[in-house]
């Protein structure tokens, strides 16, 4: 099984906590030079260091996926990605007659409008290379319903469709677009908004009856990324502990 991404350039979004960290981290080991890309320039380069700790080579590019200027400022300055990694996203629960309006369009702006032109921009020029692969991250809330996750589930939909759109789009130019969905997970940010209680407690609604660690989340994410799924293209990859079986 071909694992190996040496030689490859990954760009990963959202990776300076959390899943996307874990997922850089996972890459480098892998071999490939990783372009971490998040808001803080600090966490940033605790990531770098740790990516080249791994195995890697490593940059950051601070970006704001809910600004346009700065997507655009981070394909110009990524346009050698070989694989994007879609993992930046903002996420607010709250009932839908309690949603707010703010929150509502910073997770249309960052999960969606961000993501769907940042892809705009690089699929093209991995294509022009010869290929590539593209993973967007999304959530067991958008093929499920969850309490809470209206506009946060949609955001994360809206991407699954993107994901079959642009598979389709791009299969004839070799570039591959998948999706994994993860199932609760273990994380600074989720930990902050649920508690550790309330992660540990959505893990026993899923039939391995535990939350994942952010490293199982990665590993998934590495091998749809690499050559070792070489005829995957348009899938959703269920890393959900088994939720979408019941």
């Amino acid at each position: 099984m071909d694992l190996s991404l040496t030689d490859k350039t990954a760009l990963v979004t959202g990776a300076t906590s959390g899943i996307g960290r874990a997922i850089a981290l996972e890459l480098a080991r892998n071999g490939a030079s990783v372009i971490v890309s998040g808001r803080n320039a600090t966490r940033g380069g605790e990531t770098v260091a740790q990516v080249k700790a791994a195995g890697g080579g490593g940059r950051f590019i601070a970006a704001d996926l809910g600004d346009l200027q700065s997507v655009a400022h981070l394909a110009q300055e990524a346009a050698d990605a070989d694989i994007l990694v879609n993992n930046a996203g903002a996420f607010a629960f709250s009932p839908t007659a309690d949603q707010d309006i703010a929150s509502f369009e910073q997770m249309f702006d960052v999960n969606v409008r961000g993501t769907f032109f940042l892809t705009a921009a690089l699929a093209p020029k991995m294509a022009r290379r010869g290929g590539g692969s593209i993973v967007n991250i999304t959530t067991m809330a958008a093929e499920i319903g969850m309490v809470g996750a209206a506009a946060y589930g949609a955001t994360k939909a809206a991407l699954l469709g993107l994901t079959r759109t642009w598979a389709a789009e791009f299969a004839d130019q070799n570039v591959r677009v998948n999706a994994v969905s993860p199932g609760p997970t273990t994380t600074e940010g989720t930990t902050e908004v649920m508690g550790a209680e309330g992660i540990a407690q959505v893990g026993t609604t899923v039939p391995l009856n535990r939350p994942a660690s952010v490293e199982e989340i990665a590993r998934i994410v590495a091998f749809v990324a690499s050559p070792a799924a070489s005829y995957a293209t348009g899938g959703t990859f269920h890393a959900d502990g088994g939720r979408q079986a019941i």
